[in-house]
């Protein structure tokens, strides 16, 4: 993973990474790992999600903790189109907008956006470029 971190003030910060994705609770829901930078460097993001499918709403319920930075997210992710939008609220209380996007079988584009209010303009804060590395 490639990461890309926009900061307020204009300037960006770079890093590796790694992800890990499965199936968990007997393939009703998916756990992934996201880990910055790349191991064995020490850890400034280690966080999780949980994101568990509801057909009553047809979307994914999805929960984001990162216990080294005590940041959490709860967000409803759906398709659009080719992509997947999750939206929610973070733990500073800003509207979140994460979409995975350019999905292929071994790669994706993920994209973090945020704002304080529904009439603020999104404003990218993260890119992640993920490939897979093993089969």
């Amino acid at each position: 993973m490639d990461t890309v971190h926009y900061l307020d003030d204009g300037t960006i910060q770079k890093w590796d990474g790694e992800c890990h994705f499965g199936w968990v609770l007997e393939g009703r829901a998916i756990q992934d790992v996201w880990i910055r930078p790349k191991r064995p460097a020490p850890s400034t993001m280690y966080g999780t999600t949980l994101r568990i499918f509801d057909p009553g709403i047809d979307g994914w319920h999805i929960i984001w903790n990162d216990p080294l930075n005590r940041d959490h997210s709860r967000q409803i992710g759906r398709a659009e189109g080719k992509d997947i939008v999750q939206l929610g609220t973070d733990s500073r209380g800003l509207k979140t907008r994460w979409r995975f996007t350019e999905i292929t079988a071994n790669s994706f584009h993920w994209i973090g956006e945020e704002r304080s209010s529904e009439s603020d303009p999104w404003r990218i804060t993260y890119e992640h470029l993920v490939r897979r590395t093993k089969p």
